[in-house]
């Protein structure tokens, strides 16, 4: 056994966690059922009957960060309108026949829109075991044979056995302490000549700095850096990519991010200054997104 298949068996085992496998035994006891799918801004999946019991297992498998779902009638109102930023970056890319990797892919949303454009495969990249099993749930009726999700970190892209003419990295990069080894993992996991699709929080700035939060950005713990675009290009260069190209800047509003009965606790509402919606509760300036594409 290789150092890739060690550690992807390793990380199966999460699926056997004692608050995981029951959701699991659940979702593969599901009937299936010849389904209708429609692949727009919200999933949608139609039989003249649901699953029984299907409700309930959704509920169970809360927080559901994106999305939305539609489920036979059951709307899953994801925290994030996901369509947003899928369509956002949508007009820049072409799959078609193309291998594509989607790190960081929580529930997979991404990975369904992305058959409109017939890939050849997309792999999912997300350590979730809660997450691969919300993946599991949609794909269960979908059936979607070129869709793969492997319980699997970006540090594992350079011990993956494939590499991918396209990767997707959204909304990942802000949490790595380590932001230029990350950028490096990612290329690696390209095909020469490839592209990568990067989304991140930034500050306004044209000096080549970042911003690194003292405990909490938007009280999430896990935020190390939140660079200037231009410390985002320098980053990317240093890691050896040969491009940046600056794909669009975007307010996170509470629109697109926001409490609903599908998540657990507090959203973009709550983590905002309550006196001055333009600052973090910390202090800092409110989340804006920059949307990137690199190539080798």
């Amino acid at each position: 056994m290789n150092r890739f298949e060690e550690v992807k068996k390793e990380y199966q085992k999460r699926l056997e966690w004692k608050h995981i496998s029951p959701l699991q035994q659940k979702v593969k006891a599901l009937e299936k059922i010849e389904c209708e799918v429609e692949l727009g801004d919200v999933i949608k999946v139609k039989a003249d009957k649901a699953p029984i019991n299907l409700k309930e297992i959704a509920y169970d498998l809360r927080p559901w960060r994106k999305g939305p779902f539609d489920l036979f009638g059951l709307f899953i109102d994801s925290e994030w309108r996901s369509y947003l930023k899928y369509n956002l970056l949508e007009p820049f890319f072409n799959l078609k026949g193309k291998v594509v990797a989607d790190v960081g892919c929580n529930n997979g949303y991404y990975m369904f829109r992305m058959l409109r454009q017939d890939p050849k495969e997309v792999v999912g990249f997300d350590p979730s075991p809660l997450f691969k099993t919300q993946f599991d749930l949609i794909n269960h009726f979908i059936q979607a044979n070129n869709l793969f999700f492997e319980l699997l970190g970006v540090e594992h892209l350079p011990l993956y056995p494939k590499k991918f003419d396209t990767i997707f990295c959204l909304g990942v990069l802000y949490h790595r302490s380590d932001p230029i080894t990350t950028l490096k993992q990612l290329k690696q996991g390209l095909k020469k000549g490839g592209e990568l699709f990067l989304d991140t929080f930034f500050i306004e700035g044209e000096e080549p700095i970042a911003l690194t939060p003292l405990k909490t950005y938007s009280k999430i713990p896990n935020i190390y850096f939140i660079p200037t675009p231009k410390a985002l290009e320098h980053w990317c260069y240093r890691a050896g990519f040969r491009s940046f190209e600056i794909l669009a800047k975007k307010v996170t509003t509470t629109f697109e991010q926001r409490k609903t009965n599908w998540i657990l606790g507090e959203s973009l509402e709550q983590f905002l200054d309550p006196n001055d919606p333009t600052k973090t509760i910390e202090g800092y300036p409110a989340p804006q997104r920059l949307y990137v594409r690199v190539t080798l």
